[in-house]
């Protein structure tokens, strides 16, 4: 893999083009993309399936599979600041310790995503997140992909919430592999417990299902779903604090069991993000720092955008949360820290 990495450089710098190699890696090994002089292979990024999987369990509730590692609102925190949930702590599913320290990583090491094709390919059929969730937990995961100190990764029109199903499917000629492809298929899922039936790869109809929407036949769900996307990467390109991938200006602390608070900075700018998972509204302690905080997104209400809140030293702001919500502050520079008129 790291005389790959190295090839695959050599010939971007040959080529006057920049060449990226991303590792599809679950190791939680930090050597993947250590460079290569520091005794690593030298991969450019690598996928974090800790972040997909904790963010999977918290909107769906699910726990079967590698997801029994995963569900608590801790763990999905320490992804946001830590690259890995798992760095060398006991896995349940895997029956051993697993992963090592990411910490010092650069955000750009890591490629996040709610969902891509292995993790909704290999479900028994194939279910997008769009056909499990509603629209406000749709936006909520949206925002936990975008507004990350990582680079995001959006699956085959997720921005507008596509319906139909991506189901593993294949065009193979021998009979031997398509009956292997078929038994290995229902052994994957045996973990799961998933009830329903593993559609045929091979049956044709298995593909078909898979065809997009055409931009004509969209909802107007699916056209707001589409807005939002914009919306979040327009505040990912407008703040500094967004845009620059470094974790250790992301400081990311649960709340509760369903909240999180997020604080990204990079030199005078300062975001919080409060991601709220709770299935119904509820009032929730959120440990704002002191200062003037202006509302830039708010998932449930657009149109407070733009209300300022004052915190007080030392104090916790009580705030109602509609379910499943996200809302992104941006502190306000204080007096001093404001620019002298020319």
């Amino acid at each position: 893999m790291q005389e790959l990495t190295q090839a695959v450089h050599r010939l971007g710098s040959t080529l006057n083009r920049p060449f990226y190699v991303i590792a599809e890696s679950d190791l939680n090994d930090v050597r993947v993309v250590r460079p290569a002089d520091s005794g690593g292979l030298g991969c450019d990024a690598a996928w974090s399936d800790n972040f997909h999987h904790a963010l999977h369990t918290l909107l769906t509730g699910e726990r079967a599979g590698y997801y029994q590692d995963f569900g608590s609102a801790a763990q999905f925190a320490t992804a946001w600041s830590e690259g890995f949930i798992y760095s060398g702590q006991y896995s349940p599913f895997r029956r051993r310790r697993h992963g090592n320290c990411a910490r010092g990583t650069p955000g750009w090491g890591f490629v996040v995503c709610a969902q891509n094709h292995d993790q909704i390919g290999n479900r028994a059929r194939g279910d997008r997140l769009s056909a499990i969730l509603d629209f406000d937990s749709l936006k909520l995961a949206a925002a936990c992909v975008l507004l990350s100190p990582f680079l995001p990764l959006l699956f085959m029109r997720e921005e507008y919430g596509e319906t139909a199903p991506f189901p593993y499917f294949t065009s193979h000629a021998g009979t031997a592999l398509i009956e292997a492809v078929r038994l290995g298929r229902r052994e994957e899922f045996a973990s799961f417990a998933w009830e329903q039936d593993v559609p045929d790869p091979q049956e044709e109809a298995t593909f078909l299902r898979a065809r997009l929407t055409p931009d004509d036949m969209w909802t107007p769900c699916q056209g707001r779903l589409r807005e939002f996307y914009r919306e979040l990467l327009w505040l990912r390109r407008s703040h500094p604090a967004l845009s620059h991938l470094v974790m250790e200006q992301c400081h990311a602390v649960a709340c509760d069991e369903q909240t999180i608070l997020v604080r990204r900075r990079h030199e005078a700018d300062e975001v919080a993000i409060v991601l709220y998972f709770g299935s119904a509204a509820a009032e929730v302690i959120v440990p704002l720092p002191a200062g003037d905080w202006s509302k830039r997104l708010d998932s449930a209400e657009p149109q407070s955008v733009g209300q300022t809140i004052r915190v007080a030293s030392s104090d916790d702001i009580r705030m109602t949360l509609p379910r499943r919500s996200v809302l992104l502050y941006a502190r306000l520079p204080r007096p001093a820290e404001m620019p002298t008129p020319t």
